[in-house]
Parts: structure tokens; C-alpha cells; sequence
């Protein structure tokens, strides 16, 4: 922009007096005003409103630049919300999924202990089915023990009673059929149980891994 003259403002004095003049009837009057030039306010207001534009632009940038920062601490915050109740979402799947584990893992054990009752009344069923049978064996061996002897005392009166020769040889071969009877019943009383050892021995094989796993349950879970 062009630079403007400053103007300098002409001081207005007062007329001094003079003694009065004849003057001419047709000359005009004496025009004793003169010009005064007005203040130079054109510079001040552009001044002003340079200023004042300038303080407006001022002002307009630090508060786009707070609205700027409160923007960006609100996405902060949301942000920092959103993750809270992400993790609190992971973190309820996590106890939920825990519980789960915990209801099965008590399920199981509850059932694994129902199992473990179970196989100790099969055992104790077997031990005392083993304990009938071999009392059965003994008595069965007893009565062919006695078989036997009475055979043998039969054979003895056989030779003592040539007379009673016949009937002591029918004795011999009924006491011999019963030995043999009594010999084949110790024989499959004998199966009978081995067969029982043999299932009792299963069992406490299945007992013993009931408890293992009773054992490997009340463990508690390894932390992740």
C-alpha cells in the first residue's frame, strides 16, 4: 500500500486587531478564515482493526487447538473405556469359561467316585463270592477225602469178606463214581475260582485307577 503524507495540522491564531482602513465601497470583504486540514484517523483505524484482527485470529487458533486437544483426550477416553470393557468381556468369558471347566471337572469327579464305590462293592461282592467258593472246595475236598477212605476201607473189607466180594466191588465202583463226581465238582469249583481271583484282580486293577484319577482330579488347575 502506498504510504500516505502525514498531514500536519495548522494551528489557527487569532486575528490581531488593526486600525481601521477606509476601503473601497466596491472592493469585497477580506476573507479573514483560512483552511484547516482534518486529523489523519485513516491510519489508526486500520491500525486498530489490524489489531484487533490479529487478536480474533489469536484467540481462534488456541481455541481450535483446545477443542483440538479436549477432542483428542475424549477419543482418549473412549478409547481407554472400550478396552476396559473389552478386557472386562474377555475377562468374564475367561471366569465363565472356568466355571464350565470347574462344573465338569466336579462332574467327573463326582462320577469317578460313583465308579470307584461301585468297583469296591464288585470287589467286596467277588472277595466274598471267593470266600463261599472256597469253602465249597474245602468241604468238597473233604467229602472226597472221605470217599476215599471209605473206599479204602471198603477195599480192606473186600479182602476181609471174600463172601461179600460182589457187593463190596458195586460199593467200590458207586464210592469210586461219587470220588470221581466229587473230584470233577473240586475241579470246577477249583475254575470257578480261579476265574473269581482272576476277576478280583481286574477289579482292584480298576480300583486303583478310579483312585488315580480321583487323585489326578483334586488337583488343582494349572494357572495360564
Amino acid at each position: 500500500m502506498p504510504d500516505t503524507p502525514a498531514l500536519t495540522p495548522v494551528k489557527t491564531t487569532a486575528p490581531v486587531a488593526t486600525p481601521a482602513k477606509t476601503e473601497a465601497p466596491d472592493s469585497p470583504p477580506a476573507d479573514n478564515s483560512a483552511p484547516v486540514a482534518s486529523p489523519a484517523k485513516t491510519p489508526v483505524l486500520t491500525l486498530v482493526f489490524g489489531v484487533c484482527s490479529a487478536v480474533l485470529l489469536i484467540v481462534a487458533i488456541v481455541l481450535w487447538i483446545q477443542v483440538g486437544a479436549r477432542d483428542r483426550t475424549m477419543i482418549q477416553k473412549q478409547n481407554r473405556v472400550d478396552q476396559v470393557l473389552a478386557d472386562t468381556v474377555v475377562l468374564q468369558a475367561q471366569v465363565d469359561g472356568a466355571k464350565a471347566a470347574t462344573v465338569l471337572l466336579q462332574k467327573k469327579m463326582d462320577e469317578t467316585k460313583a465308579e470307584s464305590i461301585q468297583v469296591k462293592a464288585d470287589l467286596d461282592k467277588t472277595r466274598a463270592g471267593a470266600a463261599v467258593l472256597q469253602a465249597q472246595l474245602e468241604k468238597t475236598r473233604a467229602t472226597s477225602a472221605d470217599f476215599q477212605t471209605q473206599m479204602e476201607e471198603a477195599k480192606v473189607a473186600s479182602l476181609k469178606h471174600q463172601g461179600e466180594v460182589e457187593l463190596a466191588q458195586a460199593q467200590t465202583a458207586v464210592m469210586q463214581t461219587q470220588a470221581n463226581e466229587a473230584k470233577a465238582a473240586a475241579v470246577q469249583l477249583q475254575t470257578q475260582l480261579d476265574a473269581s481271583k482272576v476277576l478280583t484282580a481286574d477289579l482292584q486293577e480298576k480300583l486303583r485307577t478310579a483312585e488315580a484319577k480321583i487323585v489326578q482330579l483334586q488337583k488343582p488347575p494349572a494357572k495360564k
